[in-house]
């Protein structure tokens, strides 16, 4: 997927587009392509995390064009935050993000855990854990492990699984939802 580089929305404009779309329109799921699509649609992401203090609330998305610097925002942000190390997120993951915590309702911004993970990082983790795959699509910036306070394990399983558009895991015991935009599939409890 590419984007494109030339910014199309100033600050100011994307400010008044904020300012008047105090309720942004549910989107429409029927397939995975018709995520968050409807006139004068916006997209949004709003994040945090405790392992960096930070906190995000990003449009990245205006009337069918991404906004490469909230893409990049989002990459940033996302990052391994063991050593800092920042890849490119894969869209259609930030579009699954988006979506379920649309379908969830809440105002309330995901838990980030686990975003972009170095092979590093993952290596670490997998010699520490069973539950983290060799070839992990964190790896590839294609997969966030994302926590709400207000809802369930189950929850935000069934709204990522009905976005049909990604792998979803259920980790009850630790508490958390990893989401990607690999292959349709669902494992855990």
């Amino acid at each position: 997927m590419e984007c494109n580089t030339q910014p199309r929305w100033t600050r100011r404009g994307l400010l008044g587009a904020f300012a008047a779309t105090a309720v942004t329109a549910a989107p429409v799921y029927a397939q995975a392509a018709g995520f968050l699509r409807g006139a004068g649609d916006i997209r949004r992401l709003r994040m945090y995390s405790g392992r960096t203090g930070e906190g995000m609330d990003m449009i990245y998305w205006i009337e069918g064009d991404y906004i490469p610097e909230s893409l990049a925002e989002i990459s940033r942000f996302m990052r391994d935050w063991r050593n800092g190390a920042v890849r490119s997120i894969d869209p259609r993951a930030i579009d699954i993000f988006a979506a379920a915590h649309n379908l969830l309702e809440t105002s309330e911004p995901y838990m980030l855990l686990s975003g972009y993970r170095t092979a590093g990082t993952n290596a670490m983790l997998r010699s520490r854990s069973r539950g983290v795959a060799r070839n992990s699509l964190h790896m590839e910036g294609r997969a966030a492990d994302l926590r709400l306070k207000s809802r369930s394990v189950g929850q935000m399983a069934r709204a990522a699984a009905a976005c049909r558009a990604g792998g979803v895991g259920s980790y009850s015991r630790s508490d958390f939802v990893h989401m990607d935009c690999g292959d349709v599939r669902s494992w855990g409890s």
